[in-house]
């Protein structure tokens, strides 16, 4: 899950809260950030002025191979509906 808003810093901004209540382990938290991040950083050319606040799901695996995919979504998804709401 995220949360967007358009900011006015004209790029875009990302934040991670992610709990142990969603992840126990640390390295579990630490590999899902990372894997958040590096999508992001491929992505946010595209996004423009949006501030970013990434929310995991309770029980995600970090080390499945289609969160790379999931991730990719999330960030069209956020694009269309920050674009929609200006």
């Amino acid at each position: 899950m995220a949360l967007a808003r358009p900011n006015a810093c004209g790029f875009a901004r990302l934040g991670l809260a992610i709990s142990r209540r969603k992840l126990r382990r640390a390295n579990q938290r630490n590999r899902l950030k990372r894997v958040i991040r590096e999508s992001f950083r491929h992505h946010r050319h595209g996004l423009g002025g949006i501030d970013v606040v990434v929310l995991p799901r309770h029980g995600i695996d970090p080390s499945d191979p289609r969160l790379h995919v999931d991730a990719a979504r999330l960030w069209q998804l956020v694009k269309q509906r920050c674009n929609a709401n200006l």
